[in-house]
């Protein structure tokens, strides 16, 4: 589902009103009434209200003018109250609010906060609250009697129908702009924007429902894949083939370098993580003292002791991991390695010279903190990079603040800097490409907030390598399926004491599942 931040969303409203000739009039028109469709199908059982719709001056306004009039002829009571003189809404908007006066509709204006004040305590008997404040083009934090509004609809306690997204939202990032409403549903237009599916916005738009306003096909299907929004579909479409007289070897060799001493589980995980994927062969390279626990823990992965210092890879297991990878698809690298210098050393060489693609996570991350160079040195060969924002902090220098406040911006950045896959984990898992595309992941739920979590993604995103997709694609089909499985749990578990080992258990049946259509859970 392709998902468009407010400088596309304006292009394209041009667009259609410049080159197709479609009037801004009629674009308002098809986006109020399938608005007002939506809500009083959503909240039948509340009609006939009243409703109460917050209108601000501009568009999203004319969108609230619009909603009324249509939900007045689907039979329910309605008022609207309006945070703007009468003389300063203009466009389109206007001509929406001058018919609904020419209909005697309820409408009343509260242009400053004393007026807001003095209106406020007479809004009683509503069963619906309707925000219809802001659009998606809202760039700076929320003030006045629209906080005031915000604060008012928030603690009226009523179900709040949002117009396009809630109020106080940035449409781009996500971000919270000082206030915003909390809306049980959302119905957003043309597209769903990126910031909708983001959080801390996701947490306050409810159920988002995209509705058609009248754009011709041409246009819609000229606007590019920037950004995705990653649901069972997509995923669905990369899922590789599993040919019917294929064997071990058509599958692909994943090889994972991981562990130390007091870590061979991480090591573990992954192994597992990348079988569960569909890799055919897996081999985990570990340090030579946790090789025999390795051998008891794993049973279908082939395991190679290495030389170590102190438990841990050293520099001089470097020659033999280059002639293991140069036999395999993909190397994944980092799970439970430990962070001394020697094998960040070891991690940084492996970085400039390995012969194949490579997933990078956890401490080979930390490997690469202040040596981001590193990245810049390596030709050829895709990489794959999963961190988590504490991760990324260490990464780029910035504050875990400064990643979560802007995660898009942050992931597509580093990600065309340095030419990598950057798989940046959270609720809501970004996914940014080389070439500036992101995806955002649709699956996960909190009970994925555990250790060994990321160990599983990481031999997940390896195995579907293995198996011949590329960095790209293995990325964004291995964090849904990661959650997918989780999500599937949850349907019978709940959140709450999930490990990493119920998720590579699911792992298959979630893949299966997916393939066949069956219903998602979540």
């Amino acid at each position: 589902m392709k998902l468009l931040t407010s400088d596309e969303m304006r292009s394209l409203d041009r667009k259609a009103m410049e080159k197709y000739g479609v009037p801004g009039l009629i674009l308002m028109e098809n986006a109020g009434r399938g608005a007002a469709e939506y809500f009083a199908g959503y909240f039948s059982d509340l009609r006939p209200g009243p409703a109460l719709i917050l209108c601000g001056k501009g568009n999203n306004g004319g969108d609230g003018y619009v909603i009324a009039r249509h939900l007045e002829n689907l039979g329910w009571r309605v008022r609207v109250l309006v945070l703007a003189e009468r003389e300063n809404i203009g466009g389109d908007a206007r001509v929406n609010l001058e018919i609904l006066h020419h209909g005697r509709a309820d409408v009343v204006y509260a242009p400053d906060g004393k007026a807001l004040a003095r209106h406020l305590p007479r809004q009683n008997g509503f069963r619906l609250i309707v925000d219809a404040l802001f659009g998606n083009g809202l760039s700076s934090e929320v003030r006045g009697h629209f906080a005031e509004a915000i604060a008012w609809i928030n603690a009226s306690g009523l179900p709040v129908a949002a117009v396009d997204m809630p109020s106080g939202v940035h449409a781009d990032s996500g971000a919270v702009l000082g206030c915003c409403v909390r809306a049980v549903c959302s119905a957003t237009f043309a597209f769903p924007k990126v910031g909708q599916m983001l959080h801390p916005a996701a947490s306050f738009g409810g159920e988002v429902r995209t509705v058609d306003i009248g754009m011709p096909k041409a246009l819609m299907d000229s606007v590019a894949d920037r950004c995705l929004f990653v649901d069972a579909d997509e995923a669905r479409a990369l899922l590789p083939e599993r040919p019917v007289a294929g064997h071990k070897g058509t599958f692909g060799h994943l090889l994972v370098a991981a562990g130390s001493v007091g870590k061979s589980g991480a090591a573990a995980l992954t192994a597992q993580g990348g079988l569960r994927a569909g890799a055919g062969l897996v081999t985990l390279a570990c340090p030579l003292p946790v090789h025999d626990i390795l051998e008891v823990k794993l049973t279908e992965a082939m395991t190679v002791p290495l030389p170590d210092l102190d438990g841990a890879l050293s520099l001089r297991a470097f020659e033999q991991l280059m002639a293991l990878a140069e036999k395999k698809q993909v190397l994944a690298l980092g799970p439970g390695l430990g962070t001394s210098e020697e094998t960040s050393g070891l991690v940084r060489r492996l970085v400039r010279s390995c012969p194949v693609p490579m997933v990078i996570d956890a401490d080979g991350l930390n490997a690469l903190a202040g040596h981001a160079e590193v990245l810049e040195e390596r030709s050829g060969q895709a990489l794959v990079l999963t961190p988590h924002p504490g991760e990324m902090a260490r990464l780029t220098g910035m504050t875990v603040a400064q990643i979560e406040a802007d995660r898009s911006g942050v992931a597509r950045d580093f990600a065309q800097r340095f030419n990598v896959v950057l798989v940046l984990k959270g609720a809501r898992t970004l996914i940014a490409f080389p070439d500036g595309r992101i995806r955002v992941n649709g699956s996960g739920n909190p009970g994925m907030a555990s250790g060994g979590m990321g160990d599983v993604l990481t031999g997940l995103i390896g195995g579907f390598m293995a198996q011949g997709l590329s960095g790209e694609k293995a990325a964004v089909l291995g964090v849904f399926i990661h959650g997918h499985a989780a999500d599937r749990l949850a349907g019978a578990m709940g959140h709450a004491g999930m490990v990493a080992t119920d998720i590579l258990a699911e792992i298959p049946i979630a893949v299966h599942a997916l393939g066949r259509k069956e219903d998602y859970y979540g």
